[in-house]
This record gives structure tokens, sequence and C-alpha cells, in this order.
């Protein structure tokens, strides 16, 4: 047996992974507007899930339980405040509750396929707490950006990607 895999915080990771939304995948849209969602997805939405506008043309969909999160986030933000109100626009005019069906679908509302100007194939692309929706040719495009080593390394220098780790005394250190 591996060392590793007998620490419970190796455990604890290992099942918070198996709860994301991980991964690339190309499905139909129906005549229907309807999308298959990747069954590796399907069990993390549970009874449903929420779809809205994102913020890279494209469609976010999240558990109603992280949709939940989101939704107190910005609600703590100020209505005085502008962006906030441009934020709200965005995340919540354009959301709607969406189920997933025996098959293992979700129908796709009208608006979110014509922001999307999306038929025939969607890329479904994982992002841990929830997963987006592209049209294939524009996360193509994305995806040439992301290719550019160097840029990312520019990209990316400010964030910290260090892990936490515990110091021996119940605090984090990085």
């Amino acid at each position: 047996m591996e060392r590793r895999a007998a620490c419970p915080a190796f455990h604890a990771l290992k099942g918070e992974v198996e709860q994301m939304f991980l991964g690339q995948y190309l499905h139909n849209l129906d005549e229907k507007g309807r999308l298959t969602i990747p069954a590796a997805f399907r069990f993390e939405l549970g009874e449903g899930a929420y779809i809205s506008q994102g913020f890279d043309r494209n469609l976010m969909v999240m558990s109603a339980d992280y949709f939940k999160l989101v939704y107190e986030r910005v609600n703590t933000m100020s209505i005085t405040d502008p962006m906030a109100r441009m934020l709200r626009r965005l995340l919540f005019s354009n959301a709607y509750k969406v189920e997933v069906d025996k098959a293992g679908r979700i129908l796709l509302p009208p608006n979110s396929r014509q922001f999307l100007e999306l038929s025939g194939e969607a890329m479904l692309i994982g992002q841990g707490e929830y997963f987006e929706i592209w049209k294939p040719a524009e996360w193509d495009s994305q995806m040439q950006t992301l290719l550019d080593a160097e840029a990312n390394a520019q990209r990316f220098a400010m964030l910290d990607l260090s892990p936490m780790r515990s110091n021996g005394t119940g605090q984090v250190n990085k």
C-alpha cells in the first residue's frame, strides 16, 4: 500500500476532486435544444442546476448548492455599487433552473442558445465547482490562447498556486 493513501488528508482531497467538474467533452445539441450532460457531471448536478451567461462568451452551469453560494456572495454586495448591479444583471437576469432528464440531458433555454449562436455541437468544459458550455469554435480560440506558455507565465505570475501546507500546529502555512 502506498504511504500517501493512508493519509486522511489525501482521502479528503481525493473525495473533493472526485466531486469536481473536470475535463472537456464534445456533445451534440438536439433539434429541441437538449444537451447531453457527461455522466461524470450528472451526479454533481443532483436534482437540478442553474445555467447562466458566463464571462467569456460562454454559459456557466452550476449545481443548485453552488449557485446558492454565488447568489449569497453577490447578495452581500451593495446595490448602490454600479459594478455590483452589473454583475447581478449578468448573472441573474440570464439565469434559469434546468433539470437533468432521464436520458441525462438538460434543455438549454432559447436565449442561452441564441447568446452562444449554438446549434449542432457544444463543448462542455469542467471548471472545478461548475462547468461551462462553449461553441466549439470559441473554445478552440480559447485553447489557442492558452497554448502560449510564455504568455501564460506572465498572465498567471501574480496568482499564488502554491499548495497550502499545515505547519503541524493546526495552522496553515503557504
